[in-house]
């Protein structure tokens, strides 16, 4: 049997800390991220396992409102306070109070690669849960690279 796959690609500008990583990471410093994310279904619904436009403008709107041009920093980073008091646009992992947008990283603890490909990939879900889809389409694979060397993939299995 076969599966059907759309493909969504974004970049973006975000700076990042991991303090609790020995090395420098411990620095706040930025990167050019790309996002790749893959829809898959089962079969079409009217050709489409899903509208490209209107999941490109979902996913592409959240990741350029709450991370680009932005900082990602756990929760208990005191580097969030203090940007935040200085009304920096800051997306906190980790969080015990979040927003609306940070309660996808909730239970991140800090905003390693690995953590921002599970981040999007819960961002995904819920753009593809709130569309028009194929049945049992889902987010398969979000892939997140930070620098030409370094990326890191979260595969969901159905």
């Amino acid at each position: 049997m076969g599966t059907h796959t759309v493909l969504v690609r974004h970049n973006f500008e975000t700076a990042h800390r991991l303090p609790h990583l020995a090395g420098k990471c411990f620095n706040l410093h930025g990167h050019s991220w790309w996002m790749e994310a893959t829809v898959s279904a089962p079969s079409l619904t009217g050709g489409t396992v899903v509208e490209f436009g209107d999941l490109k403008r979902r996913v592409r709107d959240w990741i350029d409102t709450h991370l680009d041009h932005g900082a990602m920093l756990g929760a208990a980073d005191p580097l969030a306070c203090l940007l935040l008091d200085h009304k920096s646009k800051v997306f906190r992992f980790g969080a015990g109070d979040p927003d609306p947008a940070e309660r996808f990283a909730e239970d991140l603890a800090y905003p390693t690669v690995e953590a921002v490909a599970e981040l999007l990939a819960r961002v995904v879900g819920d753009a593809l849960g709130s569309l028009d889809h194929s049945p049992g389409a889902f987010v398969s694979r979000v892939s997140v690279r930070e620098t030409h060397v370094n990326a890191a993939e979260f595969k969901e299995f159905p």
